[in-house]
């Protein structure tokens, strides 16, 4: 029986037999342990070498796009329990698009919200992580709550309440580098589906001509490398909570100051919107291409720059 799916063992405590249940577009590792009362949400990946064992605590929830990377131990004591956003009782709470990083370990009863980032070989027990927050390397977490959008450095041991409330926000650059850590296993995640099933993976084998290296893009042209300070223009944007769009012109229209819309792109990740306007740039080579930043809630343009002269 693959590991992924073995239910929990009987015990003096539980004798449910509780399986894994797992979205269909999670993906999990052959070589990961996964056992009883787990709940993976949509988009999931579990790296090799994990362990993922509701045998004693249970249940466990990971929310939708987390990943859970290689070595990582998620556990729970029998006694103890968290309350999870849905509001149920649970051992282990992860919710979504969180980052739980190599090696470490997760011991309920422990709760850890949305979009954080938990370093590597830390610990969070019998502890409460708040939505946002940004955990480094090494740090020991232990019956406290860290309210959210807290930074907790390299190496610290947060123990007692008091310190938990005197740490540090977590800045713009940490919450940017946790969304990319997401965005980059998110594309693993689709990529590992797709090297199991053959209607995915046929195609793209068929890209590879027979000396062996990679095709180009239908219009053949690769992507673009944006300069510095567009890339800087973009994040400020961002920053700021604007949107990211493009408009194209032909020489002909660039005279006459006549734009055609191109794409508006609505994510904040910024690894993303990066890779789109590398893209459409790709996309117009023979076009002038104007970078917009659009306010959402005013539904204003805040700029509006030239980054893409005709080759």
């Amino acid at each position: 029986m693959p590991l992924r799916h073995q239910p929990a063992p009987p015990t003096p405590w539980d004798h449910d037999l509780d399986r894994p249940i797992i979205a269909p577009s999670a993906y999990v590792h052959p070589q990961c342990s996964l056992i009883g009362d787990v709940q993976l949400g949509e988009n999931v990946i579990v790296a090799p070498n994990t362990s993922i064992r509701a045998d004693e605590g249970a249940p466990f929830y990971i929310g939708a796009n987390t990943n859970i990377q290689d070595g990582v131990v998620i556990h729970g004591l029998e006694q103890g329990r968290m309350l999870g956003d849905n509001q149920q009782d649970y051992s282990v709470w992860i919710g979504h698009d969180t980052c739980i990083t190599h090696m470490a370990l997760i011991h309920g009863p422990a709760y850890v919200g949305n979009e954080c980032f938990i370093g590597f070989r830390s610990t969070v027990f019998n502890a409460k992580v708040g939505h946002g927050c940004i955990v480094m390397m090494h740090a020991l977490i232990q019956d406290v709550e860290i309210p959210p959008g807290k930074y907790v450095p390299s190496g610290a041991v947060i123990t007692t309440q008091q310190a938990a409330q005197r740490l540090p926000d977590a800045n713009d650059s940490d919450r940017t580098f946790s969304h990319h850590v997401v965005e980059i296993n998110q594309a693993l995640r689709a990529g590992y589906l797709c090297a199991n099933d053959i209607a995915c993976v046929t195609p793209l084998q068929n890209q590879v001509s027979s000396n062996g290296s990679r095709s180009m893009p239908q219009n053949g042209k690769a992507p673009h490398s944006l300069q510095a300070d567009i890339v800087d223009t973009i994040r400020q944007q961002l920053r700021q909570g604007h949107h990211i769009g493009l408009e194209f012109a032909n020489a002909r229209r660039f005279k006459v100051g006549s734009w055609q819309s191109g794409i508006t792109i609505s994510t904040a990740h910024e690894a993303q919107v990066l890779t789109e306007v590398k893209q459409f740039l790709a996309d117009h080579p023979g076009d002038y291409v104007r970078l917009l930043s659009i306010n959402p809630k005013a539904k204003q343009r805040q700029l509006e720059q030239l980054i893409q002269k005709p080759e």
